[in-house]
């Protein structure tokens, strides 16, 4: 399958075949092989076609060719001339190509043809001559006004047309036809979003509120947004912003509380849940899902909370966006109907706020933006609006970005822009109606700049003037872009004073009259709704609860042989006719066998069997990394590639009749964007599986942020629960410092783990190191048979994927069986064993293998640490009450890691493990056998790292 241009270069042709393996067919050549995956999950982009010019448009644009290239300078150079910047502070020059005389079209008086060069619209003849002055006005009030269009690099000849056509045929400017009432409402918000920082800076002097004061208009802009989506039936949007200028949206638009928002200034909480610690967020960072109307159509509004690692949310956003769609669509299929025709979009929007600096210095954008069209990430197009003030933080535009506009980063997706002067609301909203109406009709991303200004300095304590004296000075001595707007409807008569006044002072009552309330003010008591109220186990609905709580349980995560066998048989199952690898025949042979015997049950069949026997429960499972289909060691082979087409099938959904389906999502070579994509999605939709899966674990640090601020405290903070999974592949190898360690060590580190036993601890994030498939196989399956969400973090394993020792049996995986926190020694306590070794992960195998050889089974216990967090206090010191009483005689305890001392599980388990032997009444330290202190996770040269190895090994049996 292949993306088609057309060339009648001959030299081009020639060009092209050499670069290009692919085959010129005439004039048609290809440059870029379509994905061969359509697995579920694969949506396609929306082809969308114009009629192309007619045989006399075609006949005209040829004879007028001077005429065609000065009007596609105006609609190509025209924003470089345009008044876009309220202040006035870009730098300009005269932008050559709009004139004229360098087309050699220089008779103002000169009539001409315009049919397939302007598109006029209906309200002018067709065939009548214009002449070269009417034209000249026409295109520079189109493209040389306070709406600046950047669209003529797009590569689609289709939405060049879709644009020009707009454009041209509404002529510059429609809002004079918007009536009184559309005017009333622009002001209204203006002014309210006016008067309200005013009361804040007067009520409270030394708050930092991150105001609106400059960007006003991105107000009617939100609230233009909100309407044309409620009139195409759009159902749901999710928004995410920074901090300027969000407590205006929540009081202004979104229907947030005042009397609430006065409370939290004052110190008090947004909310509150019995019985569950809450630490809450800072003002700026507040929430509010309200449902709108707009003409008598409905959408919510879902404004998310973020951290103020300002565009972290974004792709959190964007993974939301697209599972509530999903969520919409299963719903319709469950109720009979079809989603044939649905497309992504249809019902949900993702708009998404930005500043100009983080747009452009954040990196977490263009990964975002690198998602946008993917065909397992799409949501259907996002609306970007990016309020540029032209300076971030102190550092102005040209200390900030190599390029012209704030937005340029966006041109990397072919994402059209429209730059607009925030001081002419009515003109913002003009723009953002082009916007969506863009949006909707190719379901693609496109950006808004929204260029304003900052009255204030970053927030209203500091002094923007101590570094931009200039810019300041002429923000201070201009009127505001409410009063502007005010005084222009008064003047044409729109408005009257007595109205206007009536407006400000009606909400300043408002605020007073919350101000006042807020003395007494209790915050709500979260409880579950929606899709989270409940979730089905066993083909029960059962109440949602609170982790921690004396209602949140386990259901048996055990299931029957005769569904596992149904389900691993299934997941090699391939169609009739298609040719798989011809090496893949020993894997599909391999887990047959393991199925048929019950023994041997390796890694990936567990896998397969546990998320096989959820689809069967109803239950969606989406991986997501890269190379995830067949995985990074290529040990899972969850999607099959035909090799001889190319074609794909993913054999569990190919095989089992499922309400469920499994999703394997071959992301780009992106961790923080894509690991937020699918944390955004476990917000969304607690029926799915969401799992991420890092090439290998190191390469998480590329997501830390995601992980610092929002997996690891997105309950306490905001009471937002995630049953996200993080597969880190991990374990020292020889592989040297960046393919070796998951940083076991920061994860734990980022726990709330109590250091001494809790019941009911409510842990933030469960940290695991399984060493067997039954193991990992109920960790999965734990995940969704609970009637909470938690984050599970897994130090997954590299060297025990094919590791016959690190097998497990059919036996394990049925009903009655479940995780075990603690793995107990093989053989039996005795008042022989001298010393026990405390281990986890695949640490384990190498110890028993040593242990084996010196026969030392009587005389040395090795017990497996499975979960590290929440650490199994009780668990523990059951396996290890044995060793204590028997003899009267406590042996030697150890814990062993190949990692280095600072670095893995010995920083966490150190003092928990004393406080277990404290409780069994045993004195005496936990002796460490490990590598030495470190820079790095592990040494890159190979005989040192053997040397290391054998060390630690060694170093657990000495003295034996």
């Amino acid at each position: 399958m292949y993306t088609r241009i057309r060339t009648r270069d001959a030299s081009v042709q020639r060009l092209l075949a050499r670069l290009s393996p692919a085959k010129l067919d005439g004039r048609v050549v290809a440059l870029r092989r379509s994905y061969h995956d359509e697995s579920y999950g694969f949506r396609k982009t929306r082809e969308v076609t114009m009629p192309d010019y007619t045989s006399e448009q075609l006949n005209n644009r040829a004879t007028n060719a001077p005429l065609l290239r000065y009007a596609d300078a105006l609609r190509t150079h025209g924003h470089r001339a345009a008044s876009i910047d309220p202040l006035d502070l870009l730098r300009r020059e005269r932008v050559a190509a709009l004139d004229p005389v360098r087309y050699g079209l220089s008779d103002p008086s000169a009539q001409y043809d315009v049919d397939g060069i302007l598109w006029t619209g209906e309200g002018h003849a067709k065939g009548r001559q214009w002449s070269l002055d009417e034209i000249t006005g026409f295109l520079n009030a189109v493209y040389v006004g306070r709406i600046a269009y950047e669209y003529m690099d797009l590569r689609s000849k289709t939405e060049r047309l879709w644009f020009a056509h707009l454009l041209e045929s509404e002529t510059a400017n429609v809002m004079h036809d918007a009536g009184p009432e559309r005017r009333q409402r622009i002001h209204n918000l203006l002014a309210r979003s006016e008067v309200f920082d005013t009361f804040l800076q007067a009520k409270f002097p030394n708050l930092k509120r991150y105001g609106l004061e400059g960007g006003e208009s991105m107000l009617p802009a939100l609230d233009a947004l909100f309407g044309a989506a409620a009139r195409a039936d759009t159902s749901h949007i999710i928004l995410a912003m920074p901090h300027r200028g969000r407590l205006n949206l929540l009081a202004g638009l979104l229907e947030y509380d005042p009397a609430a928002l006065f409370h939290k200034i004052k110190g008090g909480a947004e909310v509150q849940v019995e019985g569950q610690e809450v630490s809450g967020d800072v003002l700026s960072h507040l929430v509010a899902s309200p449902t709108l109307n707009y003409e008598g159509k409905e959408i919510k509004v879902s404004l998310l909370p973020n951290p103020s690692h300002l565009e972290a949310v974004n792709p959190v956003a964007l993974g939301k966006a697209r599972a509530k769609q999903y969520s919409l669509l299963k719903a319709l299929e469950d109720g009979g109907e079809s989603a044939e025709g649905c497309m992504l979009g249809d019902k949900v929007m993702c708009v998404q706020l930005h500043g100009d600096a983080s747009f452009t210095g954040q990196g977490v954008i263009m990964e975002t933006l690198g998602l946008s069209n993917l065909p397992h990430y799409t949501s259907g197009g996002s609306v970007h609006i990016v309020v540029n003030n032209n300076i971030g933080y102190t550092t102005p535009a040209s200390s900030a970005r190599s390029s012209l506009y704030c937005s340029d980063v966006a041109k990397m997706i072919n994402c059209p822009v429209l730059h607009v002067n925030g001081d002419y609301p009515e003109d913002v909203v003009r723009a953002v109606e082009i916007a969506f109406k863009y949006r909707n009709h190719f379901r693609k991303d496109i950006v808004i700049d929204l260029i304003v200004y900052r009255r204030w300095g970053h927030n209203e304590l500091d002094e923007p003037a101590f570094t931009q004296p200039l810019m300041y000075q002429k923000i201070r001595s201009r009127r505001s872009v409410p009063g502007l707007y005010e005084d222009k409807l008064v003047t044409d008569g729109a408005l009257s004073k007595d109205s206007a006044s009536s407006v400000r002072n009606s909400y300043k009552a408002l605020l007073n009259d919350a101000l006042a309330a807020s003395a007494t003010y209790v915050p709500p008591t979260i409880t579950f709704d929606g899709q989270w109220s409940t979730t089905k186990v066993d083909g029960s609905e059962v109440g949602m609860a609170w982790p921690g709580s004396k209602e949140a349980r386990t259901f048996d995560t055990g299931v029957s042989a005769e569904v596992l066998k149904k389900v691993g048989e299934g997941s090699v199952s391939v169609p009739e006719g298609f040719e798989i690898h011809p090496r893949l025949q020993r894997h599909v042979k391999n887990r047959l066998a393991s199925l048929e015997s019950g023994e041997g049950i390796d890694w990936a069949s567990a896998e397969a069997m546990a998320f096989g026997s959820l689809m069967l429960e109803g239950c969606d499972v989406r991986i997501a990394g890269q190379d995830v289909g067949r995985g990074t060691f290529s040990h899972r082979h969850a999607m099959l590639v035909d090799q001889k087409t190319e074609g794909v099938v993913v054999p569990l959904n190919h095989a089992l009749t499922t309400a469920g389906k499994l999703e394997l999502a071959n992301s780009s070579l992106s961790e923080m964007a894509v690991l937020g994509f699918e944390y955004g999605a476990s917000w969304e939709r607690p029926d799915l599986l969401p799992i991420w899966e890092a090439q290998f674990g190191d390469f998480f640090n590329g997501a830390q942020v995601i992980i610092d601020t929002f997996i690891a405290s997105a309950e306490t903070k905001w009471l937002k629960q995630s049953g996200i999974v993080l597969l880190l592949p991990h374990g020292l190898d020889g592989a040297g410092p960046e393919h070796s360690s998951s940083r076991i060590e920061r994860m734990l580190q980022l726990t709330n783990d109590p250091f001494t036993p809790e019941p009911n601890a409510n842990v933030n994030m469960h940290v695991v190191f399984p060493t067997t498939p039954a193991q990992y196989f109920h960790l999965l399956r734990r995940q969704i048979k609970r009637n909470y969400r938690k984050p599970l973090i897994v130090a997954a394993p590299k060297g025990l994927l094919r590791l016959a020792a690190a097998s497990s049996k059919l036996a394990e995986l049925l009903p009655g069986t479940q995780f075990q926190p603690v793995l107990p020694d093989t053989h039996q306590p005795s008042d022989k064993i001298e010393r026990v070794i405390l281990v986890s992960g695949k640490l384990y195998y190498d110890l028993a293998k040593e242990r084996a050889a010196r026969g030392l089974e009587d005389r040395a216990a090795l017990i497996r640490i499975e979960e590290l967090a929440p650490f199994p206090f009780s668990y523990l010191a059951d396996v290890l009450r044995p060793y204590t009483t028997t003899g009267g005689r406590t042996p030697e305890l150890m814990w062993v890691q190949e990692e280095p001392r600072n670095q893995g599980a010995y920083g966490h388990v150190k003092d928990r493990l004393s406080a277990v032997l404290s409780g069994l009444g045993v004195q005496g330290e936990i002796r460490y056998v490990g590598r030495r202190e470190d820079a790095v996770p592990a040494t890159g040269t190979g005989k040192a790292y053997q040397a290391q190895q054998r060390d630690v090994i060694e170093g657990a049996f000495e003295g034996l």
